[in-house]
């Protein structure tokens, strides 16, 4: 019986959000790309909350954006609503969020897929790695079929033995009633990848036209819609949007949740999959927040194809009749009717510490993960990492530089860092407290900070990066001027900072002095600058900021530098920890472990103390 065989450089396992932007990436370097999926029409699929963005996560996507990434530019093109977060804050916390067209969504990312040159999409599920000697030689698919590669990169999301759960019902399915995948996990363990076993859920979906809204506090977009995607003209994105509506559960809720708590699979011991904190059911919201006598629930809609509702802040595994009780407790939701029950969902993914920086296991070359394999949770964290890993896999195939970004860089190198060098038991979620460099991360400056690196790699064109460019040099020219152009305490000026409730000024100032007050801003002194010029908004923004915020840009670049140093101290990455005499058993348990890439990596795992970090310093000093 003769057996299919055919040749790529490089296979994708998984077409979500990771695996998208994982073929992508591949396959616009030039390598002839192969994806695989379970369904061809899961493709870019969002089986939990109908959004893109949010706190932190919108970082993320504006990230990915600037090196080359799809995400940004997708929902763009799908979103039915689009806010900007945290605006009463600093602009560090600033996150853009959008509610996406989920049908659009995977429509448009599939269309651009299909399009791709280099890039071929397959349904069939993969259950087998073919290495030797070490290295990533291609992967077997349940039909038998054989296709020889020179990397691989996997991003399996949660269907990997997936099983849905809700009451005593069990389903072995993936998200969404699809196929699980339920071989690879196997080959995997014989390739000594130690896996955990997560879980994650998802709220009931309710016939739109069954909602009481009058009960319910409307939830508006943003009158100026702010796109994702640096390439994407905002006019564009001016369109007309979508409502989302604000309820709140109740003591009565709480009661019935309270009541069935014994047939809750969370609480019986029936899951065995470890949830995320950050994200919790609303019987773990219950249980933990007892002293909260309501809790919000945000009803979104699914797209404009459809009279399904998201019931966002309501995830559960409960029973369905009471999933029905509890959900008729809630003001607007009385007669409301279940279109999909919520559930559970546990699924095998890898602990992330068997993985480089650049995504690539420490023990087979050419073998990279991404997405909520890696122990993440959420579509945008899927995506920063798959990027980022169809990168490298790339870099590797083609003998060149792998791309590691850093904390001080990225929200991306953040994720990534965390991922490979913290003890993580439940999937790992973005927040913007992660972060320690926040005001030099912020979304508004992600095409300044990773343009020019996208370009290296070869993601961005080179108009792209010109524009890059120009925009730096009217930053710079205009932030100039703005310091070095004085003002004096004439009548206007005073008028001007009295409709502002701003101190009179004694004496003549510069520009840039009054920008830095609170209460005033780059665009709250046009009146009085009479040799300005009009700049694009997006540079505007930035000379705001940076004049702004000056003195605590400054601290943290002072921050990086020290950072940065750590950093650059290399570690082979054959190291002999039995050879560093001096060294604690914990930490050199640990360092052999994890296999630290650099003296801040090392710094940076939970165990290893400044005191260790001391003696391979003056270890590798010697050596050399």
């Amino acid at each position: 019986m003769k057996t299919l065989v055919e040749d790529y450089d490089l296979v994708v396992v998984g077409a979500g959000h990771a695996g998208c932007e994982a073929a992508l990436a591949g396959a616009r370097l030039g390598l002839n790309t192969v994806m695989f999926t379970v369904s061809v029409d899961s493709i870019a699929l969002m089986p939990c909350n109908p959004n893109v963005g949010g706190s932190s996560k919108g970082h993320l996507v504006r990230e990915l954006d600037a090196l080359g990434g799809e995400m940004g530019k997708n929902i763009d093109k799908t979103f039915i609503q689009s806010k900007m977060l945290n605006c009463s804050k600093g602009p560090a916390v600033h996150s853009l969020r959008a509610q996406a067209d989920k049908q659009a969504y995977s429509n448009e990312m599939r269309k651009t897929l299909e399009n791709t040159p280099n890039l071929t999409i397959k349904q069939g599920e993969v259950t087998k790695l073919l290495v030797e000697d070490g290295k990533i030689k291609g992967v077997k698919t349940y039909s038998g079929a054989i296709y020889n590669c020179k990397a691989v990169v996997l991003c399996t999301g949660t269907y990997l033995k997936a099983r849905c759960i809700y009451g005593d019902v069990s389903n072995y399915t993936g998200p969404n009633g699809l196929q699980a995948a339920n071989y690879l996990t196997d080959s995997l363990k014989e390739l000594g990848i130690e896996m955990f076993r997560f879980k994650t859920g998802t709220p009931a979906r309710i016939a739109g036209n069954t909602i009481d809204y009058s009960k319910m506090e409307e939830q508006f977009g943003d009158e100026r819609v702010v796109p994702f995607s640096f390439s994407t003209n905002p006019e564009d994105v001016q369109i007309e949007q979508k409502s989302c509506w604000l309820t709140y559960t109740n003591e009565k809720t709480h009661e019935i949740i309270r009541a069935n708590l014994d047939r809750s699979p969370l609480y019986s011991g029936m899951i065995e999959g470890t949830g995320p904190r950050y994200c919790p059911s609303i019987e773990d919201k219950v249980v933990r927040f007892a002293d909260k006598n309501r809790h919000q629930v945000f009803i979104e809609p699914e797209g404009l194809y459809t009279n399904e509702m998201y019931i966002g802040g309501m995830s559960s595994s409960l029973p369905e009749d009471v999933q029905e009780e509890m959900y008729h407790s809630v003001p607007g939701l009385e007669h409301a009717k279940i279109v999909k029950n919520a559930y559970a969902i546990e699924y095998d993914c890898i602990n992330p510490r068997q993985l480089y920086p650049t995504l690539e296991f420490k023990k087979i070359k050419g073998l990279f993960s991404g997405g909520q394999f890696n122990g993440s949770s959420g579509y945008e964290e899927a995506a920063a990492q798959g990027l980022i890993a169809g990168i490298n896999a790339a870099m590797e195939v083609k003998g060149q530089e792998q791309l590691i970004l850093d904390r001080s860089e990225a929200y991306i190198g953040v994720l990534i860092d965390d991922l490979v060098t913290k003890e993580n038991h439940e999937p790992y979620r973005m927040m913007t407290s992660r972060a320690e460099y926040r005001l030099l991360l912020r979304q508004d400056n992600a095409d300044l900070r990773l343009r020019k690196k996208g370009y290296q790699v070869g993601l961005i064109s080179e108009e792209e990066y010109q524009k890059i460019l120009a925009k730096e040099e009217q930053i710079k020219k205009e932030i100039e001027r703005v310091e070095h152009t004085n003002i004096g305490a004439n009548k206007e000026v005073q008028a001007l900072l009295e409709s502002y409730n701003s101190t009179p000024l004694k004496s003549g100032t510069t520009l840039a002095e009054l920008i830095r007050r609170p209460e005033l801003s780059y665009e709250a002194i046009k009146p009085l600058d009479k040799e300005r010029s009009e700049l694009p908004w997006d540079v505007q923004e930035q000379v705001d900021i940076n004049i702004k915020y000056d003195g605590y840009i400054r601290r943290q670049l002072k921050q990086v530098e020290q950072f940065k140093k750590l950093e650059a101290k290399k570690i082979p990455v054959d190291l002999d920890y039995e050879k560093v005499g001096s060294l604690r058993i914990e930490a050199r348990q640990k360092l052999e472990a994890y296999r630290p890439i650099s003296i801040g990596q090392a710094s940076r795992i939970s165990g290893v103390s400044p005191a260790d970090i001391s003696v391979l310093l003056v270890y590798l000093s010697s050596a050399r």
